[in-house]
């Protein structure tokens, strides 16, 4: 019996061992084969693709009038009319303010009169002077009283010269009554109202008239952004435009573009040295009649567009890890393995940024599940990207 019971447990066991043991096998084989899919982690790459980046330059500038003019009294007396709107638009010889006429239109016939007068001595010294030439020369008369006869004449010549002069001064004062327009533009307050006494000198001032088509950008560039700018046209890193004639481009308060683009049309040689910067102007159409129109005083965003980064290597910046030892991305090698990849960065562009250096070419930079990534690890490749020459580092997706 007890040998009966050893046979029975021992015919048990085997075959217990004969059905769980193919099961463990199966089970391990399907590990095996399962392992890699299900331990690789899904990721989507990046393919560096070097090219030719459009660079803007930002600067935040303040915009002013063209040509600005003073409107100021030339003469002294009462502010008779002013006859313009204020904050209007005037055109160029347009009237804006009138002074009482009056005085100066007596001063100019007391003028003339003084000419008339200075004219019929000049006539009358002439005529003695015309009589007085013979007689000399018969002995009649004796020299003095011909050079007496010729400074008499003289006289007479320069009187009326002066009282031509005085004559045109009172028609010049008289003109200065009334106060033009010298250019088309904008008026601005007037800062004296009719029957005020207008005087001549630091309280002449009526009011001013911009132009504001084409109007102004100014911005400065410190010293530290222009070496640097400098440097990067060394190294080749930055092309200037043809002719480092830049477009500009501006940014209103709202962050709307304004519809006209423009040209640099000055910049200051020397840096001021109390701000250790040089101002620069920028000139950009603004057609009065248009929906929008940038008004003198606006603060802006100037944007210089035209240069360009060649061959540049951008990736988005959620892609750049740093580290103790500096910054890094995490690559697909070709066995799909993450390998971490040392690089060194440049400026930003956008949600973008440049490498420098430790990419090249066909490069595959890894955007997403970089929580996940170690090193060597499997990877599977779900999107590769490959930029556009008119799109980010996210480009066009390319399945793989």
């Amino acid at each position: 019996m007890r040998g009966a019971s050893r046979l029975f447990r021992s015919g048990f066991v085997f075959l217990c061992c004969l059905t769980i043991f193919p099961a463990v096998l199966a089970g391990c084989s399907g590990g095996e084969k399962a392992a890699p899919g299900a331990n690789a982690i899904p990721v989507t790459v990046l393919a560096v693709t070097p090219r030719d980046v459009p660079i803007e330059i930002e600067f935040v500038g303040t915009t002013e009038s063209s040509h600005q003019v003073e409107i100021r009294s030339r003469v002294e007396g009462f502010l008779e009319k002013k006859t313009y709107e204020e904050g209007g638009r005037v055109r160029a010889g347009q009237t804006m303010f009138q002074i009482d006429r009056r005085p100066f239109e007596a001063a100019l016939q007391q003028a003339r009169g003084v000419l008339e007068q200075q004219r019929a001595q000049l006539v009358t010294a002439e005529a003695t002077l015309k009589r007085v030439r013979p007689l000399v020369e018969k002995k009649a008369a004796s020299p003095k009283d011909l050079d007496d006869a010729v400074g008499q004449e003289r006289t007479a010549r320069a009187a009326v010269f002066s009282a031509e002069g005085s004559v045109q001064d009172a028609e010049l004062k008289l003109s200065y009554t009334t106060i033009k327009s010298p250019i088309d533009g904008f008026a601005g307050r007037s800062k004296k109202q009719e029957g005020s006494y207008m005087a001549i000198g630091q309280d002449s001032l009526l009011t001013y008239v911009a132009k504001i088509d084409p109007i102004w950008v100014n911005f400065s560039i410190s010293e530290n952004e222009n070496l640097r700018l400098q440097d990067h046209v060394a190294k080749g890193t930055f092309q200037m435009p043809k002719g480092s004639n830049f477009d500009v481009e501006v940014n209103l308060a709202d962050g709307s573009v304004f519809p006209h683009k423009g040209r640099l049309n000055y910049a200051d040689p020397s840096f001021s040295s109390e701000t250790g910067t040089y101002q620069v102007r920028a000139e950009i159409q603004n057609p009065i009649r248009s929906a929008l129109v940038i008004r003198p005083g606006q603060f802006v965003r100037v944007h210089l567009q035209g240069g360009v980064r060649p061959n540049a290597i951008l990736v988005p910046r959620t892609a750049v890890t740093q580290g103790a030892k500096g910054h890094f991305v995490w690559v697909a090698d070709k066995t799909n393995r993450a390998e971490l990849r040392v690089v060194q960065v440049g400026d930003w562009h956008d949600k973008d940024i440049f490498i420098d250096s430790g990419l090249t070419a066909g490069d595959r930079v890894i955007l997403d599940n970089l929580i996940k990534i170690y090193s060597d690890a499997p990877l599977q490749i779900t999107e590769t990207r490959v930029p556009d020459a008119g799109n980010g580092p996210s480009g066009r997706p390319k399945k793989p």
